[in-house]
């Protein structure tokens, strides 16, 4: 038998996971071959390696290796000498007869700096402002870019391009920030503490990620003081509010490019010297010019500037610190992998001097403890950047299982982040089913085909069956979503039954007055349900994953909660240690009785429960 190790069993490492700065951290092998061991850790933003011996002990060896003093990523194995002197190196695919062909396990070091608890702890709602909630029909004719207003808050957004071939986004809805606060009891009432609003400054489009100015909100979501009086509001019911950050590039109609002439000052696409001109790249200008993803609407900003730099976060009145001053709790970057990471520390310093405890989001698709874009490694999640990301491995990890896959493979997704995270971020990550980049939840879980044509896809209604399969799905992805460390977080309207396929099919108004009210009831009580310590902030375990069914327990201060899935077609028994004489199911309030400290339930199939 070969040398043993296992980097998530505290016989071999310990603490588990990543650490902060200088933490001293044990490592053992388990070997009876070999006569020589070192552990050696490769710093890769440092460019060093570190040699640690091991020394032998009972069944191996083990010895005691301190983490670097400044955050890095690290990359360890182990080198091996055998009876003759001969070396060989150990990592993750076995042992190897080259350090080359090694493949290493991930040891990420970070600077412990205050990560606020609030965010994590909490439920998140996010609002697409134009589509939830219109109090009143305002004039749209003096506003920026060429809008026009849809008279019935039923109709189905725009979808298909116009004449010229364009997709300008111009049709708007009329929700507004009075909207929102007139709705912040049912948004409390869900459990909702966190509202993540996609953008409000002024744009010329509906999605609003074409910033025209940053320190002013649309005027068709109304003015400085309703968003005052939102975020007042949220706060006399205990919740906070996070904007949507786009600071990587603004719209081509706004007063810092002006491309159509619609501000009075000049931009930088109508005169070189405009003091927003080398904002931007042009080659040559002003016809030709860098833009996010080459989308001419949405040139891209040079974020290297100094007075940019000074404008987004820099001076007292930055952008950044002006809105948290308005009332605003925290910032959510927009592609944040665009942003140098000195740009984004930058946005963290503003914060932490305007608003201590406000939280950095960033938007991150994969693991962000690794992550290279353009070719750079970053920094996310070492301490100076941002608090948190975006999970989106635990909705592709999700949404796999509830598609046939196994329920292990859910686990090791899983395992992987909390072993590279810090614990702060794993437990204020943002969970989500779906945002305003992906198709609705229920659509997805529930539809039996993918219509081939955009037509199609925005004319499709589940059928009552794959209605019921994806509602069922859909209570068991939500019953995970509010049980697992992270923020569960909600698109505005999956609760209420909403459903569609990409954007902006995904985007349509919210149904007041015709939610599917068995739905939203269920979410409620999922929100009931998060307030419980065990769920807020409690330690995470397996109890079961394998195939379909997947059972996870959370524990805190003698608080116990096991949720309890069966993603599969058939009933599933289980059994389990329970120290009460009965379990109580949250999510219905059925109770069951144990009997000699063992409770066996049967789950049914595409059902669960979470036993309190």
């Amino acid at each position: 038998m070969g040398p043993v190790f296992d980097s998530r069993d505290k016989r071999y490492k310990d603490p588990f996971g990543a650490v902060a700065c200088g933490t001293d951290i044990r490592f053992a092998l388990e070997d009876e071959t070999y006569y020589g061991c070192e552990l050696l850790v490769y710093r890769e933003f440092a460019g060093k390696e570190d040699v640690c011996a091991l020394p032998p002990a009972e069944g191996g060896f083990a010895g005691t290796y301190t983490a670097p003093a400044e955050a890095d990523l690290c990359w360890y194995a182990f080198r091996l000498t055998d009876g003759d002197g001969h070396l060989v190196w150990f990592g993750k695919n076995g042992v190897q007869d080259a350090p080359e062909k090694l493949m290493r396990w991930q040891l990420t070091v970070y600077e412990d700096t205050a990560t606020p608890e609030w965010f994590g702890e909490g439920v998140t709602y996010q609002i697409f402002p134009d589509r939830f909630r219109r109090v009143a029909m305002p004039d749209v004719s003096s506003m920026v870019g060429r809008r026009w207003l849809h008279e019935s808050w039923s109709d189905r957004p725009v979808f298909l391009p116009e004449v010229n071939g364009e997709i300008t986004n111009r049709d708007f809805f009329g929700g507004s920030l009075a909207g929102i606060t007139e709705k912040l009891d049912y948004l409390r009432g869900l459990g909702v503490t966190t509202l993540y609003l996609n953008p409000i400054f002024e744009a010329a489009s509906n999605h609003r990620y074409d910033t025209a100015d940053y320190r002013a909100i649309d005027p068709l979501l109304g003015s400085e003081e309703d968003f005052r009086a939102l975020c007042d509001g949220a706060h006399e019911r205990g919740m906070r509010v996070i904007l949507d950050g786009v600071f990587n590039h603004t719209g081509s109609n706004s007063r810092y490019f002006n491309a159509e002439g619609y501000y009075p000052s000049l931009g930088a696409a109508q005169s070189q010297s405009s003091p927003y001109y080398h904002w931007y790249s042009f080659h040559p200008w002003p016809s030709e010019y860098d833009a996010w993803w080459g989308v001419r609407t949405l040139p891209a900003v040079n974020e290297e500037q100094p007075d940019y730099r000074d404008f987004i976060f820099g001076s007292e009145d930055s952008v950044v610190r002006h809105w948290l001053r308005c009332g605003a709790d925290g910032w959510r970057l927009d592609v944040a992998d665009e942003l140098p990471g000195d740009f984004i520390e930058g946005i963290r310093r503003a914060m932490d001097a305007e608003k201590p405890g406000g939280y950095l989001l960033g938007e991150v698709w994969e693991d962000g403890s690794n992550k290279i874009a353009y070719s750079r490694r970053r920094r996310y999640l070492l301490g100076r950047e941002t608090h948190g990301l975006m999970n989106y491995p635990f909705r592709t990890a999700l949404l796999q299982w509830l598609g046939g896959g196994d329920a292990a493979a859910f686990r090791e997704s899983m395992e992987t982040i909390r072993e590279n995270y810090p614990p702060a971020a794993f437990y204020g990550a943002m969970n989500f089913l779906g945002t305003h980049d992906t198709p609705r939840i229920l659509t997805l879980l529930g539809a039996a085909h993918t219509p081939e044509t955009k037509q199609a896809r925005a004319d499709y209604r589940l059928s009552p069956a794959e209605l019921a399969r994806g509602k069922a799905k859909l209570r068991l992805a939500g019953m995970l979503l509010y049980s697992f460390p992270g923020s569960p977080t909600l698109f505005y309207g999956d609760e209420a039954g909403m459903q569609g396929f990409e954007d902006p099919l995904n985007r349509g108004t919210f149904p007041w007055g015709g939610e599917d009210a068995a739905l939203t009831a269920f979410f409620r009580t999922l929100g009931g349900l998060r307030q419980r310590e065990s769920l807020r902030r409690g330690r995470l375990a397996y109890i079961r994953n394998q195939g379909c069914c997947l059972v996870i327990e959370r524990t805190a201060d003698g608080e116990r909660t096991v949720t309890a899935l069966n993603a599969g077609d058939a009933p599933v028994e289980l059994v389990l240690p329970w120290d009460a004489p009965t379990a109580r199911d949250g999510v219905t309030g059925q109770r069951f009785l144990t009997e000699g400290g063992v409770l066996r339930v049967l789950l049914p199939p595409l059902d669960g429960m979470i036993l309190v």
